[in-house]
């Protein structure tokens, strides 16, 4: 049931039988629908997930519009750092945008397997670091990037995104209007 949650998390440290027991105990599987939420602002984001299966779009609302900040498909983990370490509510919204399997570990139970198991502490170290540099990835290139560019990044880093994922919220994430988009691709293609 947890293969893929293993998979991964052998690609990062080698483990142990008692390493793959320990997720396997703590890592519970939840099913969400199509537009359910995972989390919402003003929540206290208390878990860490592993998306088994499905697309989940992280977003804020700024002035009254929703702002994709990121989007999540199978085989990734997610969480809310800033609200899941400093127990503070989070400002954001992570929404099921194709019917989702996770694989949910509450966080009083990863930190006592942090201090229990060195492996565990230093995966979550990994995945932490991975986020953090995707986050900032994402910054340099609104910031710095022409939109071609960001598209052009974004179809070879991600090119699963473009099957999986509805135009409108690729173009927010891109920080351009779906139009532009569109615009961008077909000049692309020819």
């Amino acid at each position: 049931m947890t293969d893929n949650l293993l998979n991964y998390c052998s690609k990062f440290i080698q483990l142990t039988e008692l390493d793959k027991e320990a997720i396997e105990l703590n890592f519970k599987p939840i099913k969400l629908k199509r537009k359910d939420f995972l989390l919402k602002e003003g929540m206290v984001c208390d878990f860490v997930g592993f998306l088994n299966s499905g697309v989940i779009r992280h977003y804020h609302i700024k002035d009254g519009n929703e702002i994709t900040c990121d989007i999540t498909l199978h085989n990734n983990f997610i969480t809310d750092f800033k609200s899941l370490t400093q127990n503070i509510s989070t400002n954001y919204y992570f929404q099921i945008l194709k019917d989702a399997e996770l694989f949910v570990i509450k966080k009083s139970d990863l930190f006592r397997l942090y201090a229990e198991n060195r492996n565990i502490e230093s995966l979550g170290r990994i995945m932490a670091e991975q986020v953090a540099q995707r986050t900032i990835d994402i910054a340099m290139s609104l910031s710095s990037e022409k939109p071609e560019e960001r598209v052009e990044k974004l179809i070879k880093q991600r090119p699963d995104l473009f099957q999986e994922v509805p135009q409108r919220f690729l173009a927010n994430l891109l920080g351009i209007s779906p139009e532009s988009l569109s615009r961008i691709r077909a000049r692309r293609k020819s």
